[in-house]
């Protein structure tokens, strides 16, 4: 039997390699990496997180086609999505109302189903916005309300409304990497340096 050239092995191997990082990212899962404070203080600016694509569905690649329906997102999960005003960009936000759900907010307290909604992660600034009140609200079928854990910085489904099923990419896993890059938000009142790596992150579940 004829042994392959070297560089015909090495070459195969590259290619498998490619399509496998090609599938696992399709399909599976899919790194990314926070720009903003609008999550302070779960996710800090220069944060990198895994985000599981497999979880609400298997889609055509390059399209929002769900072909495998594995499961839908729920009220608190942190989800990365198309921004419906812009799709070309990826927002993360929390889940705050499901299709069905009726929101209000009064004076920055969050109402679902006409009960009082408990928000530890909720980072509260103590100022007056335009966000802090909005009348009663029924999130429709096939919609999501999003709104970031920083409320009083966070542009979200307040604004700009709800976010389509179609939409979502996946849920916030796991932290690979986070590194501050020196920036005023990127800590916050976190306790965790603003500046450089960030050990004890690496590998949090995220929630």
């Amino acid at each position: 039997m004829t042994k392959k050239p070297a560089w015909r092995e090495m070459l195969s191997a590259i290619i498998v390699a490619v399509l496998l990082a090609l599938f696992i990212r399709a399909f599976i899962v899919q790194a990314y990496q926070i720009p903003s404070g609008s999550m302070l203080n779960t996710l800090l600016v220069g944060d990198r997180l895994l985000v599981n694509k497999f979880l609400y569905g298997i889609k055509i690649p390059f399209t929002n086609k769900v072909i495998i329906d594995v499961g839908d997102p729920e009220r608190g999960d942190i989800i990365v999505f198309a921004y419906p005003v812009e799709p070309d960009k990826d927002y993360i936000k929390r889940v705050i109302g499901i299709p069905g759900d009726k929101l209000e907010m009064r004076n920055k307290v969050l109402y679902r189903n006409g009960e009082r909604v408990y928000e530890p992660y909720a980072r509260l600034l103590g100022y007056r916005t335009r966000y802090d009140d909005f009348a009663p609200i029924t999130v429709p079928a096939g919609h999501y309300f999003c709104m970031g854990d920083n409320r009083d910085n966070s542009v979200d489904s307040r604004d700009w409304g709800f976010v389509p099923r179609e939409n979502i990419r996946g849920k916030a896993w796991r932290m690979y990497w986070s590194w501050g890059d020196g920036s005023r938000d990127a800590s916050g009142s976190s306790g965790y340096p603003d500046d450089g790596p960030r050990w004890d992150r690496i590998g949090m579940l995220i929630e």
